[in-house]
């Protein structure tokens, strides 16, 4: 940390840190690339989420981006479509990429997320969401307890 008596410099520096590993595991330098991804990542994940979800995830979050987690957050328009076409035109609108790119994207986002939140919080956080968009964002087919369903295996 830059400046010790910053009293915003630990939020700064988580944020940072989260922002590094997210940059890392996309294989660019980009930061602000990186950023656009997250916050497109966390608007879309947030918008399908009931009001106490939402708050349960947020709680996890570093400050700096709890609060891009809540930027423009309407709690009255939520939970939206669940289906993973709606999933990735939202988030390659909010991105700034193709739906094409923003398939395998989200995908690095949501492995970054699973191991930057406590263990089995993101896999949690899905439970709710229909196979297909649990396929999407952790890359498998879980039943709702976490366990594959019976015809997965």
């Amino acid at each position: 940390m830059a400046h010790p008596h910053d009293p915003f410099a630990p939020a700064l520096h988580t944020a940072h840190v989260w922002l590094r590993r997210i940059t890392e595991d996309l294989a660019t330098e980009d930061r602000a690339f990186a950023y656009r991804l997250t916050r497109a990542w966390l608007h879309t994940v947030r918008d399908r989420l009931d009001v106490g979800s939402a708050a349960h995830v947020s709680a996890q979050l570093p400050e700096l981006l709890r609060g891009i987690f809540f930027e423009g957050w309407v709690p009255a328009h939520v939970p939206v479509a669940h289906d993973p076409s709606s999933f990735l035109r939202q988030f390659g609108q909010a991105a700034g990429v193709s739906e094409d790119e923003a398939y395998g994207l989200v995908w690095l986002v949501s492995d970054a997320m699973r191991e930057l939140l406590s263990p089995g919080e993101l896999e949690h956080v899905c439970t709710p969401f229909p196979d297909a968009l649990r396929v999407l964002l952790l890359g498998a087919s879980t039943g709702p307890s976490g366990e594959e369903p019976d015809d997965a295996r």
